[in-house]
């Protein structure tokens, strides 16, 4: 199941890259379109906004289609969009491109969270969660400096090439190496929606949106505070961004490991100690070193709230997660959307370069208070965590395969909770 998995994976790398590259791209595109930073900085905005969008329309799209099979189309989409921005001509041409691909990012995380989980064992859920999205932080760790340096170097239309090229070895990827799966037994648009009346499936998203806005509300402003405070050359960004992304890699990991053993638990310690450590790089942003070694804590335990949110929205959409699932990569975008917003809106009126972080550190006390909430809510109703039941049963592979093949394929393949 691993090759499956690193299929997953392959895809993510190529759309975190399209999603982030185009920061790096920036006076590139500004210089050969003819328009002004701020308009070619609408391009990052335009694709955050496609996949808030995208992720619900196309995954309820595909509600009745196979997951392989939507997986591949969503590729696919996600190609065409690639395409057309290394062959557009104009601004309209470019944003019209990123945002065909930006329709494919929420549905592909979604629906592919949902895959990932099915393909292991219950204990081994998240884990497998953080393992496709490895191919997003790779993307910020290799994808987006090698992008940046290649549109520097050859025009930016050759790093779209790029990832078009990446794109369709993973729709090759995906066509082989992922197992076929029947569609859904919960196909009807129907059961995806009814999720939506539970209470429980609002505040994991609400958890997300707070959660995430906490890291973002730090992170857009990163450059500003590392030079202006800590002193660092503007050379030296691209450096800190590398250092982060490693982070971020190793946060990912660690954070799906923790969900796998207790999901409510490690929600709870990762989202207490995302808020520490952005109260803490407030004061250590004042110092080179110090700044540099928070910085690389911030990345982990940002990243480490990934799978677990993921697993909690996917566990409380029991029964129809798809949908759930992409609205939760929507959540990520919104959360990315509101800690940029309201840390601007911090620096626009002279509060300095730290009071985004600080803003962050609310954002993310915010989230670990909504986390408490759906917790206390679990214990009261008396039932615990949702499970979330398998949309189809599926062949136990042989011994040699899955030694632990027996516990993978039940009619409850969530992550099971040894603890709560």
């Amino acid at each position: 199941m691993r090759a499956s998995l690193l299929a997953l994976a392959v895809g993510a790398f190529g759309i975190g890259t399209t999603e982030f590259v185009i920061v790096g791209l920036l006076p590139e595109v500004a210089d050969d379109l003819s328009v002004s930073i701020p308009s070619a900085g609408m391009l990052v905005t335009g694709y955050a906004l496609g996949v808030v969008v995208g992720a619900p329309l196309m995954t309820a799209a595909g509600a009745r289609l196979p997951r392989k099979t939507m997986l591949v189309v969503l590729m696919a989409i996600f190609i065409a969009g690639n395409l057309l921005c290394a062959l557009a001509g104009d601004y309209a041409a470019l944003m019209g491109g990123r945002l065909i691909a930006a329709l494919t990012h929420g549905a592909f995380f979604g629906i592919g969270s949902v895959v990932a989980a099915d393909l292991v064992a219950p204990d081994r859920r998240a884990s497998a969660i953080a393992l496709m999205f490895t191919g997003l932080t790779l993307a910020n760790v290799l994808g987006v400096p090698l992008g940046t340096f290649l549109g520097q170097e050859f025009g930016w239309r050759s790093t779209f090439w790029a990832v078009t090229a990446i794109g369709i070895v993973g729709l090759l990827a995906l066509i082989t190496l992922v197992p076929a799966q029947p569609a859904p037994q919960s196909g009807a648009l129907r059961g995806e929606l009814a999720v939506f009346r539970r209470p429980q499936v609002w505040l994991a998203l609400t958890t997300t949106v707070l959660g995430f806005g906490g890291v973002f509300a730090s992170f857009t402003y990163l450059a500003p505070m590392m030079t202006e405070l800590a002193g660092f050359s503007d050379g030296a960004v691209a450096w800190l961004l590398v250092l982060f992304g490693v982070g971020l890699c190793v946060g990912n990991v660690l954070g799906g490991r923790a969900a796998d053993r207790s999901l409510m638990p490690s929600l709870y310690l990762i989202l207490g100690g995302l808020c520490l450590v952005l109260v803490v790089f407030t004061f250590t942003s004042r110092a080179a070193l110090p700044a540099a070694v928070t910085l690389a804590a911030f990345g982990a335990i940002g990243f480490a709230t990934v799978p677990p949110l993921q697993a909690r929205v996917m566990q409380q959409a029991a029964g129809a997660p798809a949908l759930a699932s992409a609205a939760n990569i929507a959540a990520f975008n919104l959360g990315n959307a509101l800690g940029a917003w309201l840390g601007g809106l911090a620096v626009a009126h002279g509060l300095g370069w730290t009071s985004p972080t600080w803003i962050g550190a609310g954002l993310a006390a915010a989230g670990l208070g909504t986390a408490a909430l759906s917790g206390h809510l679990d214990r009261r109703s008396g039932r615990g965590p949702r499970p979330l039941p398998a949309e189809r049963p599926l062949p136990a592979p042989l011994p040699a395969q899955h030694p632990s093949a027996g516990a993978g394929h039940g009619t409850h393949p969530i992550v099971e909770q040894k603890s709560r």
